[in-house]
């Protein structure tokens, strides 16, 4: 018999959970929320907390909503179509009352598959969304670039090839991207392999010192004996030159600009995944770190959110697109501001590979 002492407490057992669970109070605020609901829902539990399920939750059923207003109500619905924070999902839901707590809910949320785009007539027929357009459009001028390059390259001495040979590889990288940002509404995943993580940082930093702004201090501290990550290569190299590229322009305002990319093996943090169906470690930290004036504190609970940026240039797609490569590899991306040592901190937390991996 397991002893009392070693049984996880219900805080433990919801925490674990790969679906969602919202805990509605009698009012229909959302009173708790682990962290599945935090992933699938698109917004931190901070800010879920204190929110209506209307305002969490827009369902597109009116059976349901008329079910889910009916406080004592237990309801069950399966392939639900369902909008939260921009996303369109497909979901299967439970609501269950709690006795001794009259009007209280806890209702569960889990992955019914992703809705395609739907033309406005409703059919269901796949519509051709202008990200796409805009794709196939950039997609031929980088074509032209890129046998320009390679042409470069050919009348170049030996010592300037490697940065003829550079555009060629970044031009590959971008069309790469590309064809992911195609992809971003599929719930195709592009594999992922183990990856040693500070090959991916060096080769990053050195694109991003590449196109100048050597003003910037770039500090490595890497832990060597750390064990390769399971990532996409391609998409972490993505997402570590937006972190990177946007710690240096934050930290120019400081007299000694300062960006510093650490990584370390920390161990107890899971992260409850629904698409893998179960918890996975994350062991395998990435942080990168600035000394500038730091995120404005009203946006940092945004910041991951599309169209939400610091910049007075920037479009808001880069960390949202960072976020998106990061839950695909399954791993976790958060904002710190640690105040008395004057820095920001992103930190990129991954799983690590195990012998034989290839998700």
């Amino acid at each position: 018999m397991i002893a009392a002492v070693d049984r996880p407490g219900p805080a433990a057992q919801i925490g674990g959970m790969i679906f969602a669970v919202l805990l509605i109070d009698g009012a229909g605020r959302v009173a708790e929320a682990n962290q599945a609901a935090e992933n699938m829902l698109g917004q931190s539990v901070k800010r879920l907390l204190g929110q209506t399920m209307a305002e969490v939750l827009q369902l597109h059923d009116a059976r349901v909503i008329e079910r889910l207003e009916s406080g004592d109500a237990s309801l069950v619905a399966r392939n639900v179509d369902l909008s939260a924070n921009g996303r369109n999902l497909q979901i299967n839901l439970t609501m269950s009352p709690v006795p001794s707590h009259p009007g209280w809910r806890v209702l569960t949320l889990s992955d019914g598959g992703r809705s395609d785009e739907r033309s406005e007539d409703g059919s269901g027929a796949a519509t051709l969304s202008a990200p796409a357009i805009l794709a196939h459009e950039i997609k031929n001028p980088l074509a032209a670039i890129r046998g320009a390059g390679q042409l470069v390259t050919r009348k170049l001495n030996p010592e300037d090839r490697p940065l003829a040979r550079m555009i060629t590889d970044e031009v590959d990288r971008i069309a790469r991207l590309i064809d992911r940002m195609q992809q971003l509404g599929s719930t195709v995943v592009e594999p992922a392999r183990p990856c040693n993580p500070h090959e991916a940082i060096r080769s990053a930093v050195a694109t991003i010192r590449a196109g100048g702004g050597d003003e910037v201090e770039i500090v490595e501290e890497f832990d060597p004996s750390l064990p390769p990550v399971l990532a996409n290569r391609d998409a972490l190299e993505q997402v570590l030159i937006n972190l990177i590229s946007n710690a240096r322009d934050a930290a120019r305002g400081n007299d000694l600009p300062c960006v510093t990319v650490r990584t370390r093996f920390i161990g107890g943090l899971n992260f409850s995944s629904v698409r893998a169906g179960k918890a996975i470690q994350l062991p395998i930290e990435i942080s990168v770190s600035d000394n500038g004036a730091g995120v404005a504190e009203e946006l940092r609970e945004h910041i991951f959110e599309p169209f939400v940026t610091t910049k007075k240039s920037g479009q808001g797609l880069g960390l949202a697109l960072v976020r998106k490569l990061v839950r695909d590899m399954d791993g976790r991306i958060s904002l710190h501001r640690d105040t008395y040592e004057g820095l920001t901190q992103f930190r990129l937390h991954l799983p690590m590979a195990v012998e034989g991996a290839d998700a």
